[in-house]
């Protein structure tokens, strides 16, 4: 089968006139500066798929639920108060309905341009805290929504043992959650089990935080990463950091770092709230820090100090976390937004290598985002992967732009329409804009949610 675009970003430079043909869902060639011929399908702009390298894919089924003050002053609400109305949320969740919902979630995610998602798994257990007969009940859920859908799947199980920093006992709310290292390991197993009819899932192991899981608990997971992906929620929330500090004299990040050996297979996940010798930690590991912009602005994070981490030569990607709002375009101009607001500057992360900061943010987050997440590189190159979207070029926010400012414009100008096309592992998912199977997945989506909510 052949593709032909009118211009095509292949990871690192802009071709025209770029004929891709490809079988089983790999690239087999890459023809620039040539004529379509019969039979080939026509698009505008072709770019690599972005890496989604955070999710927690039922919560899209709660957004917007959380959007009302809850005490008595605006200073009543914060991320531990939102955490509460998710372990509410959670509490009514079968695994018909995380289906449900991650079909919906991972639909989106294509719609927007992501192509591969991070699921960052906690939702282990039946609502009373009891195992599932297959510890992987709801890997296999998420599994099957990945295969409805189409999106590339990295899977990471999450250990989550505990309430607080040193082992403190877990709470109601978190019955849910709770492993042990050998039922862990258990779940690791069946986990790889549940995606192994995928063509090209990965496995990794995501201790949920330090607060969940001691270092000692972090040491002895992890090699059942098997190489692959570690994943790490840190240093999101003040309380958080407090918390460390008082508990152990030691910040988040740097505690981290002096128990446990980090290299580039960890993904430290938000890493909001760290000092320049934290960064520089982070960036001399090779480790992505996977930022999730949208959702660090609705839960009122904070702003982790992407400029300083890009001159250390960091690795960054983002994250669609708690799914209140599906948009690669969007995360990454959050991101560009929340550094231009806190230095009161423009055009922050952009480099002298590459001036245009829509492509520096798309180049930095694409292999950000790759590499966190375990996947082979997001080029658009014979032998990789065709995990592809395209760009309509006559939309009225792409008239009359060529190169990098089709991703400026796209990613700064734009607003819904502009992804026209998605081809993962070769599969066309979204056409004209939508994905192919939208109709079914929402009127699915819309009987879960009336069970769930009750309504």
């Amino acid at each position: 089968m052949t593709l032909w675009f009118e211009t095509a970003f292949t990871g690192g430079e802009w071709a025209d006139d770029v004929r891709i043909s490809h079988r089983d869902g790999v690239i087999l060639s890459v023809e620039t500066g040539v004529p379509p011929r019969p039979g080939d399908e026509r698009g505008g702009a072709a770019l690599p798929g972005l890496g989604n390298v955070h999710s927690h894919a039922f919560q899209r089924g709660m957004a917007g639920l959380a959007e009302t003050q809850g005490g008595s002053g605006a200073d009543s609400d914060s991320f531990w108060t939102w955490r509460e109305v998710m372990y509410r949320f959670l509490g009514a969740l079968d695994p018909d309905a995380v289906e449900a919902i991650a079909a919906l979630a991972y639909a989106e995610m294509l719609e927007a341009g992501f192509t591969r998602v991070g699921e960052f798994h906690y939702l282990h257990h039946a609502p009373d805290g009891r195992a599932y007969g297959n510890p992987a009940e709801m890997a296999c859920r998420l599994a099957a929504a990945a295969a409805d859908t189409g999106v590339g799947l990295t899977l990471l199980p999450v250990f989550y043992a505990h309430g607080g920093f040193g082992g403190a006992p877990s709470g109601e709310g978190q019955r849910r959650f709770i492993t042990t290292p050998d039922s862990f390991a258990r779940l690791v197993e069946a986990s790889r089990a549940a995606v192994s009819p995928l063509s090209d899932a990965i496995v990794g192991v995501a201790p949920h935080s330090l607060r969940a899981a001691t270092p000692e608990d972090i040491a002895r997971i992890a090699p059942l990463a098997a190489g692959g992906p570690v994943h790490l929620h840190i240093a999101e929330q003040v309380r958080e950091v407090a918390d460390c500090l008082a508990f152990c004299g030691r910040r988040p990040v740097a505690w981290l770092f002096d128990q446990v050996p980090v290299d580039a297979r960890w993904c430290l996940v938000h890493a909001t709230h760290v000092e320049p010798d934290e960064l520089r930690l982070i960036a001399a590991s090779g480790a992505v820090v996977g930022m999730c912009p949208i959702t660090e602005a609705n839960l009122g994070d904070g702003l982790f100090p992407a400029a300083a981490f890009r001159t250390m030569g960091g690795w960054f990607a983002v994250g669609s976390d708690s799914n209140v709002l599906i948009d690669a375009a969007e995360e990454l101009r959050t991101l560009e937004y929340g550094q231009r607001l806190a230095g009161r500057a423009r055009n922050v992360l952009a480099s002298s290598a590459r001036p245009s900061v829509g492509a520096s943010l798309f180049v930095g987050a694409l292999a950000g985002g790759a590499q966190a997440l375990g996947a082979g590189p997001a080029t658009l190159s014979p032998g990789e992967s065709l995990d592809l979207v395209c760009l309509d070029l006559g939309h009225p926010s792409l008239a009359g732009r060529r190169g990098d400012a089709l991703l400026d414009s796209w990613i700064f100008a734009g607003r819904t329409g502009l992804v026209d096309g998605v081809w993962r592992r070769g599969r066309k998912v979204v056409s004209e804009g939508r994905h192919v199977r939208r109709r079914a997945i929402v009127e699915r989506y819309r009987r879960a949610l009336a069970r769930v909510l009750g309504a």
